[in-house]
């Protein structure tokens, strides 16, 4: 911290400006917590949201008690106890959720009663209280990688038409339908709507409409996933945002307070997004025609290369959950697919695996959940993305 901030005490407040309700110091902006008197500037925010989350969390609504205490926890210098105890209770809730618990009044790691001292107003360390906050905007989940061309010769004349493609959406349907409402309101939401027709133009210049609906339809259904799984823990985000040629993404606006939560929705995608792939490849061998074994292939190469152990992907976000034993056997897993199936990008996902491996960023606590999960999409996904899809005409 620059010791020339503006912490000291003015005796003559500017016109206009904000001063403590205490001692009345001026307060300067992004100032927590009053540099003289120790009073956190947004107490009575502070009681609303503590009160809203045991509200919450009495009547069995963890996800909204979580995104009550994440809000709080913005609020709150990251030095101080309350800071701390609102952690805790995040962490709490967080477990309760991976659980499945949602019982009315049930308890936490860190009782919401102790975490509500958050707004008693004065912090009780001796540190300086100009903290700015946590920057909680800007960190994309994972960008689905962008959509590779179809090979060569895989543009046709007119296959069957509308008549298949309907049978394709149809397969595709039956998975937005158990989601629908999400989903349709996934694209209403700022411009997400627009962004999505945008790319659709580009795609079906390129390779067809039905390619282009069926691939921006899979990378929504992966970027949905993400959103479900952020909603259920309470985090705040953007609806997906497309971008022609880059495929899509969605912004957290609060960060995951555990290695564990960022894992599961991180890992979320690639779990939607193979629901996806399987949806597609049911219209291919339903007769749609082989666009929708093209959708399914590209779709499931799409999500394994979203399973990259590297920082901003899924992948790395699933991986940095698991301990060093369980690294290895993802390291075991990945080779054993590149053997059985010869999928080119398995040998890079094999290679940074390893750099994730013999790292020393591992937890001490496993997690089989996350290692279970990791496993099974490499081997799912592995299969789809490997399928014979004879022809493959897109349009």
């Amino acid at each position: 911290m620059d010791d020339a901030s503006p912490l000291s005490t003015s005796s003559r407040p500017t016109a206009g400006a904000p001063t403590c309700a205490d001692c009345g110091t001026e307060l300067a902006p992004g100032l927590l917590a009053c540099p003289t008197c120790r009073r956190l500037v947004n107490s009575e925010r502070l009681k609303a949201l503590a009160a809203e989350a045991e509200q919450a969390r009495h009547a069995g609504d963890l996800a909204a008690a979580l995104t009550a205490w994440r809000s709080a926890l913005d609020l709150l210098p990251a030095d101080s106890r309350q800071h701390e105890q609102v952690l805790l209770t995040i962490q709490g809730l967080s477990r309760q959720v991976e659980a499945g618990a949602a019982a009315p009044g049930a308890p936490t790691q860190a009782s919401p009663s102790s975490a509500a001292s958050a707004s008693s107003g004065r912090m009780p360390d001796a540190r300086s209280a100009r903290l700015s906050q946590a920057d909680p905007g800007a960190s994309p989940v994972a960008a689905a990688s962008a959509p590779r061309a179809p090979a060569a010769g895989a543009r046709t004349g007119n296959s069957k038409g509308a008549a298949q493609a309907a049978a394709g959406l149809g397969s595709l349907a039956l998975l937005l339908l158990s989601k629908g409402k999400m989903l349709l309101l996934g694209l209403t939401k700022g411009g997400a709507g627009l962004s999505f027709l945008l790319s659709f133009g580009v795609y079906w210049a390129a390779w067809g409409w039905k390619f282009a609906l069926g691939i921006l339809a899979s990378l929504y259904v992966h970027e949905m996933g993400h959103v479900a799984v952020l909603a259920r823990y309470g985090i705040a985000a953007t609806a997906p945002m497309f971008v022609p040629g880059l495929g899509a993404f969605v912004r957290m606006k609060q960060r995951p307070a555990t290695r564990r939560e960022d894992a599961r929705v991180g890992l979320a995608g690639p779990t939607a997004g193979a629901a996806a792939a399987i949806a597609a490849y049911l219209g291919f061998l339903a007769g749609a025609g082989p666009v929708w074994g093209v959708i399914a292939k590209l779709g499931a190469w799409i999500n394994l290369f979203n399973l990259l152990p590297v920082w901003q992907l899924d992948g790395g976000r699933g991986f940095a959950a698991l301990n060093r034993s369980q690294r290895w056997f993802a390291v075991f897993a990945i080779g054993a697919a590149w053997a059985i199936s010869e999928e080119g990008l398995l040998l890079l996902l094999l290679l940074v695996a390893l750099g994730r491996a013999a790292g020393r960023d591992a937890p001490a606590e496993p997690d089989h959940p996350m290692l279970f999960r990791y496993v099974g999409l490499l081997a799912l996904l592995t299969a789809l993305a490997v399928i014979h899809v004879p022809g493959a005409p897109v349009r």
